[in-house]
């Protein structure tokens, strides 16, 4: 299959069909070059705030009421277009409010669509420190694995692509195909996501996606500047390249990167790799029993 990886600028807009038009324009362009997974990144949908106007856009609370305001509708969206050019897209995330377990407080959910129409959401599970501590977001409740027709797909969004035993958990469940929507300020945070991914990539022998946000958008409280290139990743390893990337655009150039997938290649190392580091992980569990500290410090006079 052919996958593309947005790397996604935010836009003003001052009324709803500049949105329906940009949206549409994307996901014309990469499903007219043959892609049948297009991923949107984290928090791309926060330029939907530059809807409420300047002073909703700037402000820490209001920004993301607005969007969580259009959230059906560019659900709606996302539908039509994922029917219209039989795909399947993974929206850019946003805020959500009013689920039973949030207290107020939204979730950052990305959604997955495909030629039938939604599929499921994924709610980040793992918040980083601008997010407990200014937008005051909260997890989603578990991870979500989505059968499709190109095959087992999961999800960790940004910060959740750092933690090795997330993505552990979507692998035993079969996922062979990882996404990886991101939005982060500084070359350091995209960085970590990169390695997280790639990371991912390698321990599980899968194949992750990796989606940011770029671009300054001044408007929007939170998202002023963002730093990221999007890419594809696999297992360094036999049927994939020997650095582990099937594909990468540049630093803060928006569009789409495209890599060809093949979920037989991801099979195959699985089985009869070089290495087989999804069927060895297991074989830690010894080890990490068995911790000793040895020291040989002394005492100082």
């Amino acid at each position: 299959m052919k996958i593309a990886a947005a790397a996604y600028p935010l836009d003003w807009f001052d009324d709803w069909s500049e949105y329906e038009a940009k949206v549409g324009k994307w996901v014309a362009e990469a499903a007219g070059a043959g892609a049948q997974l297009l991923v949107f990144p984290e928090y791309g949908a926060m330029e939907l705030a530059s809807l409420g106007g300047a002073d909703v856009a700037g402000d820490i609370r209001g920004a993301l009421v607005e969007v969580d305001r259009h959230k059906a509708a560019s659900e709606a969206l996302h539908a039509r277009l994922a029917a219209a050019q039989g795909v399947h897209i993974l929206s850019a995330s946003g805020p959500v409010f009013g689920l039973p377990h949030a207290g107020g407080r939204p979730v950052n959910r990305a959604s997955l669509f495909g030629p039938d129409g939604l599929i499921g959401h994924q709610d980040k599970a793992m918040m980083t420190r601008w997010e407990r501590d200014g937008w005051n977001v909260v997890p989603g409740d578990g991870l979500q694995v989505f059968d499709t027709a190109l095959g087992r797909i999961g999800i960790l969004i940004c910060y959740d692509s750092e933690f090795p035993l997330l993505g552990r958990a979507l692998a035993e469940a079969g996922v062979e195909i990882l996404l990886v929507p991101s939005a982060t300020e500084a070359l350091a945070g995209f960085t970590r996501v990169r390695v997280g991914a790639m990371a991912r990539a390698l321990e599980n022998q899968l194949v992750a996606v990796h989606a940011p946000v770029v671009g300054a958008a001044p408007w929007c409280y939170g998202m002023e500047e963002n730093t990221g290139a999007a890419s594809v990743y696999g297992p360094p390893d036999r049927g994939f390249p020997s650095n582990g990337i099937l594909a990468e655009g540049v630093v803060g150039q928006p569009g789409w990167v495209y890599a060809e997938v093949s979920r037989a290649a991801i099979a195959d190392v699985r089985a009869d790799g070089i290495v087989l580091n999804m069927q060895h992980w297991p074989e830690q569990d010894a080890q990490l029993s068995r911790v000793t500290v040895h020291s040989n410090s002394r005492e100082i006079a």
